[in-house]
């Protein structure tokens, strides 16, 4: 796995917590010291907690599992949507549905229709009706892409959470919580990191941070996916050398 440097978290201000009248007091084991009214992050922490969450998340992954992105704040979404498209993972960047995860055959039935009304535009469906109601299909179908398309081939609930501020995402919190789903997450100087499995201390307002974070995540799960393949070839591999055996014995 690929070694965090100290140096990149400090270059992208992951240090750098909240004013210290806003602090969350269980955060203290992760706060190095207070300056000019900021909490600073002890970033060896970081690095410590980092490291944990991608060897854990990395394990999730190999065993072929899906990962659930969640990470509604503006600075984070265009990081978090793109990461996870690429590596084909769930992600929810609008808002958090309520039950989205305790009440998921209720969102089924909502992805259900929003592949509905897509393949209805695709097949010119749309053609043979008004154009009223054209326009308020269309509408729907954006509505529900906005919302759910980052789960559109959510099938199960996910192996894991990964957030983007655990006290703003606290619905989803909740509600892994209540499932037992395992939760990683950035967790600022606000924040209650005994709320969460794998707590990541660190800044969770600013692009650069959020990115760096991300990053390393990210990273973890491709080398999950990547040896979760080299695993898959080798067994493919020995099991057509036994196969071939049995031939050359029977022949």
């Amino acid at each position: 796995m690929a070694k965090i440097e100290y140096k990149d978290l400090l270059d992208a201000g992951v240090h750098f917590g909240h004013l210290t009248s806003k602090w969350n007091p269980k955060m203290a084991p992760y706060i190095f010291m207070e300056k000019n009214g900021i909490h600073i992050i002890d970033l060896n922490k970081t690095v410590t907690c980092l490291e944990d969450a991608c060897q854990a998340m990395k394990g999730i992954v190999k065993s072929g599992k899906k990962i659930m992105f969640v990470a509604t704040k503006k600075q984070a979404k265009e990081i978090v949507s793109t990461e996870a498209e690429k590596l084909k993972m769930l992600y929810v960047t609008e808002r958090w549905l309520g039950g989205m995860l305790t009440n998921f055959t209720t969102v089924r039935k909502s992805l259900k229709k929003m592949s509905t009304l897509d393949r209805m535009g695709k097949e010119d469906i749309y053609a043979n009706i008004s154009k009223k109601e054209r326009l308020m299909l269309s509408r729907e179908k954006d509505k529900l892409q906005k919302v759910l398309g980052g789960i559109a081939d959510q099938t199960r609930i996910p192996a894991a959470l990964f957030i983007v501020d655990v006290k703003k995402e606290h619905l989803a919190v909740a509600e892994a919580k209540k499932l037992g789903i395992p939760v990683f997450g950035i967790v600022d100087t606000n924040s209650d990191p005994n709320a969460i499995d794998y707590p990541i201390p660190g800044n969770d307002d600013a692009y650069k941070s959020i990115s760096v974070i991300v990053s390393c995540i990210t990273k973890a799960i491709e080398e999950g996916l990547q040896e979760r393949k080299m695993d898959k070839d080798a067994a493919i591999e020995e099991k057509e050398g036994v196969s071939e055996e049995k031939v050359v014995e029977n022949a």
